[in-house]
């Protein structure tokens, strides 16, 4: 037999961008873009297409999501001309307070059991996708799903570190011994890249929520089976909890970026880091040369400032005290670019009142394209899955603060801020198409460098994406990848950056792109740092 390291590769690797006239599907895994184009060669659509690569990915990339996970897309539509938001996360149960949090000794919330857990929304979301826009029944978008959960699922040579690093963090006892028992093997091993991962029960949920149009998940058998394995073993969820959790059609947020517009969801979601950032920069000249330590300094300074607002002040939109609008207004921004200088800064949060995740992207010969993205917040989410189904749940409530005065604190019924956010862009109101960035508290730094390559610096797709990035991670300290020269770096420090430069690229996120042309054709690229594959048509 051949025998060879998986992991090891001496020589550097090229990708070239690829055009497609029909369809084009993008993920982080192979087989999850072929499933996309399948469908759309079927005769389904860019909806389609998106739901039944979504179904597949929590066996292609368990670490990142599952059943359990949330979503959110942003679709564009051609016939009606118009770009639609969909935010499918789920809220805390009604039964979990922060007070009860810190009454169990946390100082901050847990990233295992139930308590970061909150009622899953993607699978609603799903259903929501196909009820509106799609062409094909679920019955047929799950069965490329169905078939990977039996028949078996290689995994992915990028995944297989994740799986062995965070699989360690998962503890023992009654919540998580039947994650054990589906992600381990008998002897507790985690699965190695090239083995094939089955689910059986994952194929036997999926064609229940077909039947069911996904009612089972919140109102039915599925439903009760989660109730119940929470209640036997120290959980929260009531079935009221999910026969209130419904999908939320939301309009999108934009800012225009130098002839661009850039939209993303609203709050839940972080995305609106991506616009405070690009109106900062967009109010900056840029360098011509896109390698330059000035270039990175104000990219890093605009990117600081946006957070510093948005993890102050976003949380679920019911409970958040300050406006989309006043976060977003010129006179709020101007004042907050006038922070930025030669010098680093120890970002602080303004006054605006004063002035383991997967992304996929599809497009089809109709025009329509879709951004989407879900996730269990880390990797493995609460390391939590149900007995005899093929569930297995987030921890999206680990971002609830657990300050009283924090718009974010945790009550039942509230939903999280969210780090997952997909990505689009238009030019003069038509659709240009989907990005996206995979990555936690990278995502929204990835879209702005992205988009900076882009719309600055007329990069390619796969351009814009092997590019090399830097991140941001708190205080003064930066990350770079190592394609960042030496020099830039030594600038970088000399201005008051922490700078470390960093070998693993797993956390430097993970994207995707599909631009539609001039000419009706599509150019996509997708991520180096990871399996990524674009199906083309």
């Amino acid at each position: 037999m051949m025998q060879f390291d998986p992991q090891k590769y001496v020589y550097p690797s090229r990708r070239n961008a690829v055009y497609a006239r029909r369809a084009a599907a993008c993920t982080s895994i192979p087989q999850g873009a072929q499933i996309g184009l399948e469908i759309m060669r079927r005769g389904g659509n860019a909806v389609d297409a998106a739901v039944a690569m979504a179904a597949a990915m929590p066996l292609l990339e368990p670490t990142g999501n599952g059943l359990g996970s949330d979503c959110f897309a942003l679709v564009w539509i051609a016939k009606d001309q118009k770009l639609y938001g969909l935010n499918a996360s789920g809220p805390a149960p009604a039964a979990l307070s922060a007070q009860l949090v810190r009454d169990r000794g946390f100082g901050e919330m847990p990233t295992e059991g139930w308590l970061p857990v909150t009622v899953p929304g993607a699978v609603g979301g799903w259903a929501e996708l196909n009820r509106r826009f799609g062409d094909l029944p679920l019955e047929q978008l799950f069965v490329p799903a169905a078939e990977l959960a039996r028949e078996g699922a290689p995994v992915a040579v990028n995944t297989a570190p994740q799986w062995a690093k965070d699989c360690r963090r998962i503890p023992d006892g009654p919540p998580h011994a039947y994650w054990k028992q589906v992600f381990l093997h008998k002897n507790g091993a985690p699965y190695r890249c090239g083995e094939l991962f089955r689910w059986p029960e994952y194929a036997e949920t999926l064609e229940e929520l077909a039947r069911t149009s996904c009612e089972s998940f919140y109102r039915g058998a599925l439903m009760e089976k989660i109730v119940a394995f929470a209640q036997e073993t120290g959980g929260f969820f009531q079935k009221e909890d999910f026969q209130r959790c419904k999908p939320e059609w939301v309009e999108p947020v934009s800012v225009d970026y130098r002839g661009y517009t850039v939209c993303e969801i609203p709050p839940n979601g972080h995305g609106l880091t991506v616009l405070m950032a690009l109106k900062l920069l967009d109010g900056l000249a840029l360098d011509p040369e896109k390698d330059t330590a000035e270039n990175y300094h104000k990219i890093i300074e605009s990117i600081k400032l946006a957070f510093a607002d948005t993890r102050t002040y976003i949380a679920d939109p019911h409970c958040m005290k300050t406006k989309v609008s006043d976060l977003l207004s010129d006179r709020y921004l101007d004042r907050r670019r006038a922070l930025i200088g030669e010098r680093a800064l120890l970002p602080q949060a303004g006054d605006p009142s004063c002035g383991g995740t997967v992304y996929l992207c599809t497009a089809d010969g109709e025009g329509n394209m879709v951004s989407f993205i879900q996730s269990n917040y880390t990797t493995f989410g609460a390391g939590v899955a149900v007995p005899g189904t093929g569930i297995s749940l987030q921890n999206r409530g680990a971002n609830f603060s657990l300050d009283p005065q924090s718009d974010n604190c945790l009550a039942g019924g509230k939903r999280p801020y969210h780090t997952i956010i997909p990505g689009f862009l238009l030019k003069n109101g038509q659709a240009v198409g989907p990005f996206g960035v995979m990555g936690a508290f990278m995502q929204p730094q990835g879209h702005v460098q992205i988009l900076v390559n882009a719309i600055d610096y007329h990069m390619n797709p796969q351009q814009c994406l092997d590019a090399p990035r830097v991140q941001w991670t708190g205080g003064m300290h930066i990350q770079l990848e190592p394609g960042i020269s030496p020099k830039i770096a030594q600038e970088l420090l000399r201005r008051g950056h922490e700078v470390e430069v960093i070998t693993d690229p797993i956390d430097m996120g993970r994207g995707q792109i599909i631009w539609r042309l001039e000419n009706g054709l599509y150019c996509a690229g997708t991520e180096p740092r990871c399996d990524g594959a674009i199906a083309a048509w």
